[in-house]
């Protein structure tokens, strides 16, 4: 009985260790069950991980190439727009030489017509040729005596404006102004040429020292008194050949105060006044590029 009991003991004994064996192995598959889970997720996150990496690194390349590309049309925009100035300041350069050539033209022409015209006037009249005449004979002799021809008598000719200015110091006065205005001393070329005006105000300069009056206010910036002074010139001297670049002028100077209807309008009427004039071709490229 004694022996039963022991042996069912020892029965027991060895199915709990068994059972207590089984166990561990479950453990032990589940364990490398999960450590296999996480060793696949882990290499799915760095796989994903290195994806994303290198699309970020392939953007960051792209991004990186049109701000380059970027960069690279900045600075060929910033060459091409220093191109334009320099040729814009080439071709205001000779537009100012321009004008500075036809005007010494110009007033060389009107100095020379006004002191032809001034010793015109200021010459004797030719002598008025008289024919003695001949007494008949067995007249008195008295009356020969009286026949004897006097002198003649020239008109009392006075050239007012070469008695009342000096030609010289005219022309000098004008260089002066000019000069002022060529080497750009616009405040001090203007009060030359309005000091020039007050004085000479019958000169046949009188047209172009007003056209460079309004020209000196467009330069300092001035516009108001630019278009104020180029109207003026219009009025005063209406068949000046100075008229068309006056006209021109206040365009430039309703451009400059961004009324451009009216500069369009001012150009507009250039064209139609004076169509074959210099002035007419740049107000026409003006209106090319306004459309």
């Amino acid at each position: 009985m004694r022996r039963l009991a022991l042996l069912s003991a020892l029965l027991l004994l060895s199915g709990a260790s068994h059972a207590g064996l089984f166990s561990d192995d479950e453990a032990h598959k589940k364990i490398s069950d999960m450590q296999l889970q996480n060793t696949q997720q882990q290499s799915k996150l760095e796989t994903r991980f290195a994806s994303l990496e290198s699309t970020q690194r392939a953007q960051g390349l792209e991004m990186l190439s049109q701000m380059e590309a970027l960069k690279a049309e900045i600075s060929k925009m910033r060459g091409q727009l220093e191109v334009q100035a320099h040729d814009i300041e080439n071709i205001q350069k000779r537009q100012r030489d321009l004008y500075v050539d036809v005007d010494t033209r110009l007033r060389q022409l009107e100095g020379v017509a006004a002191a032809a015209a001034a010793a015109a006037a200021a010459a004797p009249a030719a002598p008025v040729p008289v024919v003695e005449s001949q007494p008949k004979p067995g007249k008195d002799k008295k009356a020969a005596a009286k026949a004897v021809a006097a002198p003649a008598v020239a008109p009392a000719v006075v050239a007012v404006q070469a008695a009342e200015t000096d030609p010289a110091a005219e022309a000098k006065t004008y260089d002066a102004a000019f000069n002022l205005f060529r080497s750009g001393n616009y405040q001090g070329a203007l009060t030359a040429f309005q000091a020039f005006s007050q004085a000479y105000p019958k000169s046949p300069l009188a047209p172009s020292a007003q056209y460079w009056i309004g020209n000196s206010h467009f330069n300092l910036k001035d516009f108001r008194s630019a278009i104020a002074s180029q109207q003026e010139l219009i009025s005063l001297y209406p068949k000046s050949p100075k008229v068309p670049d006056a006209m021109l002028n206040i365009a430039t100077s309703q451009q400059g105060m961004g009324d451009a209807v009216s500069a369009k309008k001012t150009l507009e009427d250039l064209l139609a006044r004076f169509p074959i004039s210099d002035a007419a071709e740049k107000a026409k490229r003006r209106l090319d590029m306004m459309n």
